[in-house]
């Protein structure tokens, strides 16, 4: 079977994308994921503000060690550790031990940092960038459309700054996804990735605590990636990317069948092992053979909103209907 798919302008063997997670710090990893059929991976996000809070913790610890030895200053006074410098070396050597496309991910606070950032990243030579855009609600006061637009400003002076692809990694926190996809679509983005999936809080009723369990997606969480890669089919000129919940080459195949381009695979990984990937892939094959196709495009959107008969499929929201169609209830009863 032919796999290969176009994705930012970059022709990947097959639609399985590594997504950005702490496993890809480990060199040794990133070979076993492309010996395992990966066709490309994200490395982990370069978060602006964890650098700040990691400069905030080092000169809490030197005020420290000066206030105890006060006929001293401080032992590093000129070492920078706010910025980016050991992440884009921990990048450099990623990009050289592979032979599959490798895409930063970044996700900044101020707006300078962001295209700063992206041009550091992109003179190491990736060969493309993944703007994460992670934010959840937090605040009454404010409003959407000022946050909003600064997002669409971002994207547009990216992708005046640097020359390499840009994906938007977007989260499902909008009122309305598609016209934010729409725009950003419009000032030239190459890709989006959908969802974002966010670290839930939790509360551990015996200490009484707020604790932050790592949340893994679970096989079937992959409803609104689909849901929006069949609306978006032929919509829009980027590539869509799906995202959360690919567990199976089934579920490679359903994203396809929507509209998607391609997949991006973590959770998977951390519960079934890197070597998953070779069976999504085999699993893909399979579906592909046994359906007679012998490319991607052959299916792909072929269960799109634009191409199925039923118009409401992706819109509808209501399950009431089907909760009480008498036919549901006694075959169930």
């Amino acid at each position: 079977m032919d796999l290969s798919v176009k994705y930012m302008g970059i022709t990947l063997k097959n639609p399985v994308i590594v997504g950005a997670n702490n496993l890809v710090s480990n060199v040794e990893n990133l070979k076993r994921m492309e010996k395992a059929g990966a066709s490309a991976i994200v490395y982990k996000s370069l978060f602006e503000e964890q650098l700040h809070m990691e400069n905030l913790e080092y000169s809490n610890f030197i005020d420290e060690y000066v206030a105890q030895n006060s006929d001293e200053t401080s032992p590093y006074p000129d070492l920078d550790v706010s910025g980016p410098k050991e992440y884009l070396f921990k990048l450099k050597k990623a990009k050289e031990s592979l032979n599959i496309p490798l895409f930063a991910s970044l996700n900044a606070v101020y707006d300078v940092s962001w295209v700063d950032y992206a041009k550091q990243i992109e003179a190491i030579g990736v060969d493309g960038i993944e703007l994460n855009f992670y934010s959840v609600p937090k605040e009454m006061e404010s409003a959407e459309v000022d946050f909003v637009n600064w997002q669409f400003d971002i994207v547009e002076k990216i992708k005046e700054a640097i020359n390499i692809p840009i994906a938007v990694k977007l989260s499902s926190f909008y009122n309305n996804p598609l016209t934010v996809i729409k725009r950003m679509d419009g000032l030239g983005a190459d890709a989006f990735v959908l969802f974002n999936r966010f670290f839930q809080p939790d509360i551990d009723l015996d200490k009484e605590e707020m604790v932050f369990p790592y949340n893994l997606s679970t096989a079937g969480d992959y409803g609104l990636a689909l849901r929006f890669a069949g609306l978006l089919y032929n919509r829009v000129e980027a590539n869509v990317c799906s995202s959360t919940g690919v567990f199976t080459g089934d579920d490679v195949a359903k994203m396809i069948m929507a509209g998607a381009d391609c997949v991006q695979v973590v959770s998977v990984l951390y519960k079934e092992g890197i070597d998953q990937i070779a069976e999504i892939l085999k699993e893909l094959n399979s579906f592909m053979d046994k359906k007679g196709y012998k490319t991607l495009d052959d299916f792909r959107g072929k269960l799109s909103q634009a191409r199925i008969n039923d118009p409401f499929a992706y819109s509808r929201a209501q399950y009431l209907d089907f909760l009480m169609n008498s036919v549901y209830l006694k075959e169930n009863s």
